[in-house]
């Protein structure tokens, strides 16, 4: 099994990044794992940590219609090149938690997407740089209120509601470039979105190179990379689930805000 690096909250507040074991308890690091943080001697069990989102960014970048049968099934083509726009760092929830249904919207949609996280500044690179600034890969659901979507014709409302980018559960090293992403929704075994990673438009190195070109990265930020076709409405109650091969799963409810 991949070693998994999680943040977590202790039961006094602290909050530590580690190595999550396979019993589950968390050999906790000095300092985050991208900045060379190194296992200490304290070991947390299970019931005395949460965990949390497995970063916090200074901004998450995320990329719009990069694969072509979402851009399909959006009515619009696949663009020349990537659609970036932002999430707020507010907006992240961990695995296990509740995303809020806004009063605002009358349509939120679920957005399975591989996330990368970068580990080191990163500024004006090609894509073979970008490639070693990449230092690991989580799941994320870049939740969406289509309607607003739509009424503004820019998408930081949209994308930006609080607990609109559930992240996790925690963050691996190496993906196969073929992994499968697929998300469900409460207990059907048929997923509503089923890929595999290597078929987006823009693959990880384009994708930070491209932003790098644009905007700094910082050790720690997020880079959300797509969501393939099958996006739908969420109600009050489901519970929606991500998975990719590799990584695990992210399980977020949906209730009332």
């Amino acid at each position: 099994m991949a070693q998994r690096y999680v943040r977590i909250q202790n039961q006094e507040g602290q909050i530590y990044y580690g190595l999550l074991q396979p019993s589950f308890n968390v050999q906790v690091l000095d300092a985050p794992p991208w900045l060379q943080g190194q296992p200490t001697d304290l070991i947390l069990t299970p019931e005395n940590y949460q965990i949390l989102a497995p970063c916090a960014p200074s901004k998450i970048v995320a990329v719009g219609k990069n694969y072509a049968d979402h851009a399909a099934e959006m009515g619009t083509p696949v663009p020349s090149e990537p659609l970036i726009f932002l999430k707020p760092p507010t907006s992240i929830i961990p695995s296990e938690t509740e995303i809020k249904y806004p009063p605002q919207s009358q349509r939120v949609d679920y957005e399975g997407e591989l996330a990368l996280i970068i580990g080191d500044r990163v500024f004006d690179c090609t894509p073979e740089i970008a490639q070693t600034k990449i230092w690991g890969y989580t799941i994320a659901n870049d939740v969406t209120a289509r309607d607003l979507q739509k009424q503004d014709g820019q998408w930081t409302r949209a994308k930006g509601f609080d607990t609109f980018c559930p992240l996790g559960p925690w963050i691996v090293r190496e993906l196969n470039p073929g992994a499968r992403l697929q998300t469900f929704l409460n207990d059907d075994t048929n997923p509503v979105q089923s890929t595999c990673i290597d078929r987006m438009v823009f693959p990880p190195d384009v994708l930070v190179s491209y932003i790098s070109q644009v905007m700094t990265l910082l050790p720690g930020d997020v880079v959300l990379t797509g969501t393939p076709e099958g996006v739908s409405g969420l109600q009050l109650g489901d519970r929606v689930r991500v998975e990719i091969e590799g990584i695990g799963r992210l399980e977020n409810t949906v209730a009332t805000r």
